[in-house]
């Protein structure tokens, strides 16, 4: 199978997420007051054909597919989806899904641009710390989007209850409390799989035996939103912080990745 099956694939899925995105307008339109199954199941239609993808440019490149922009979104789709469908069991979780469509079709506009899926470079290394190093670092990003997605949610119950009672006890929102413990969790999840991602950076170097690292823009970045979620968490769990700053923060450091990550990994020569 060739590479532009992956892309029809992966267009397939991107069909599916924007009908997703669609329910998801009337949902929030109604203020989440159904347990309506459409977003969530066609959130699980796209993911097969996402995931699809991912296995055929996977084999064909014999590694994890992960080497240009293209593939990373395609990566990210399929991670957050992945959460969002585990996380969709619980019902009065599901809706979380109704904010995350947007995010998916969002990527999936952006991924399937020209120019984005160029093949990538051989660079002496092991394919497969290449490939773990990659996969550790974007399952890091689609659990930050969990996260932002959460802390969205958080805040629009959190002013419904302040605002509108009614609104807020017909809703099929989680509980702020659940929502909290899902901010709170993911952020933590994240940056673990952040940090264990980027300590391989490491090993990469001393098997490449270049110094391209020194000074990239991409590991600097990588850096700054690594010490950017430790502060949120660090702030969370030592100052006391509520949970109302904390969503701010996760909401706001998930949107700076999202508006960054491209550019820099543009920018940078280790990684174009």
């Amino acid at each position: 199978m060739d590479l532009v099956s992956d892309r029809l694939l992966y267009l397939v899925a991107l069909a599916f997420y924007a009908a997703a995105t669609g329910w998801a307008v009337r949902l929030w339109r109604r203020g989440f007051v159904r347990d309506d199954w459409w977003c969530y199941g066609l959130l699980a239609g796209g993911f097969l054909p996402n995931t699809a993808a991912l296995l055929t440019r996977g084999f064909s490149l014999d590694k994890c597919p992960v080497t240009n922009l293209f593939e990373a979104v395609m990566f990210i789709s399929f991670a957050v989806v992945l959460c969002h469908l585990v996380i969709g069991i619980w019902p009065r979780l599901r809706f979380l899904c109704a904010l995350a469509a947007p995010l998916l079709l969002g990527l999936g506009l952006f991924g399937i641009q020209p120019g984005l899926d160029q093949p990538a470079p051989e660079i002496g290394v092991s394919k497969g710390i290449v490939s773990l190093h990659a996969a550790l670092v974007l399952l890091a990003y689609g659990t930050f989007g969990l996260s932002a997605v959460a802390a969205g949610l958080y805040l629009v119950q959190e002013r419904n209850l302040k605002f509108d009672k009614v609104r807020a006890v017909m809703s099929r929102l989680p509980s702020i409390q659940k929502l909290e413990r899902v901010v709170t969790q993911s952020v933590a999840v994240g940056w673990v799989l952040l940090s264990a991602g980027l300590s391989l950076t490491v090993v990469l170097v001393r098997q490449s035996g270049s110094d391209l690292v020194r000074g990239d823009p991409k590991v600097i970045w990588s850096i700054v939103v690594w010490i950017a979620y430790a502060v949120l968490l660090v702030m969370r769990w030592q100052r006391g912080w509520g949970t109302r700053p904390l969503a701010w923060g996760a909401l706001g450091s998930f949107t700076f990745v999202m508006l960054t990550f491209w550019g820099t990994n543009i920018l940078s020569p280790a990684h174009h």
